[in-house]
């Protein structure tokens, strides 16, 4: 190790008993890609059934690789999306009697 500094004018050559080190070789850049690697995203239930299975899915696409990703997501998207859609439908009417109009209007024969 060297105590040189700018201010005391010019560096010390170095001698035998300091061994010259050179810096190591940096590696050349791998483009493989690289393996999958989950990403520890917490996925947090919502109470609902539907929901948390199709958010589960999404676990799937830790052990792929980014192309298989898009799979998972456009089927968990679709799953979700149905199941939104299934909430704006009505359920079906509950047999029960049939009401007359006469139960819901009421005129008198006044003019």
């Amino acid at each position: 190790m060297s105590d040189w500094t700018p201010e005391a004018g010019t560096p010390p050559v170095s001698t035998p008993d300091e061994p010259v080190t050179e810096a190591p070789a940096a590696e050349a850049p791998s483009f493989e890609p690289a393996e999958p690697t989950p990403l520890g995203v917490v996925r947090t239930p919502t109470g609902h059934a539907a929901v948390d299975s199709r958010l589960e899915r999404l676990a799937d696409a830790d052990h792929l690789t980014a192309e298989g990703h898009i799979e998972v997501y456009e089927d968990v998207h679709r799953g979700l999306r149905a199941d939104l859609t299934s909430l704006d439908t009505r359920p079906a009417a509950a047999p029960g009697p049939v009401p007359t109009p006469s139960q819901y209007t009421h005129h008198d024969n006044r003019s």
